[in-house]
């Protein structure tokens, strides 16, 4: 791969991830129910260390959370080389942000998603899901 397709494809996956993380927090917000979609069948959310997998049990954790209101401060992704991953076009993203949870005060956290395509006709453009995250509260040492 020269260094004009290795561009492309960072393009590809930073386009992907704004896209994405736009509307994950805006689902988380605003959609709750509706959040466990944008996750693949399998996939696993480690929040806090606790590990939930699949999409009934992922749905199960989201309904029992507080109402949320995050604010996404930094994003960072990159595309990862498809020799690990069987060429299934995947993209790694990490953002840093805080939350507030209904009847908390506002915390830091972190949270890495792993993104790959879903199966879609030809000619379609791909759509992402998730399987992996894992969620942290990055609360300061005082």
């Amino acid at each position: 791969m020269d260094c004009k397709d290795f561009k492309m494809i960072v393009d590809q996956a930073c386009r992907a991830a704004e896209e994405f993380v736009n509307i994950y927090y805006e689902t988380i917000d605003k959609r709750r129910r509706v959040l466990p979609k944008l996750y693949m069948d399998k996939a696993t959310l480690v929040w806090n260390g606790n590990a939930i997998t699949g999409q009934d049990s992922l749905g199960e954790f989201f309904e029992m959370l507080p109402s949320s209101e995050f604010r996404v401060n930094t994003l960072d992704c990159q595309p990862v080389h498809e020799q690990a991953t069987q060429g299934q076009p995947t993209v790694l993203v990490v953002t840093c942000g805080i939350v507030k949870f209904e009847g908390s005060k506002y915390r830091y956290f972190n949270q890495t998603f792993l993104l790959t395509t879903h199966a879609v006709p030809t000619n379609s453009l791909p759509v992402w899901k998730i399987a992996s995250d894992s969620f942290r509260f990055q609360d300061w040492a005082s």
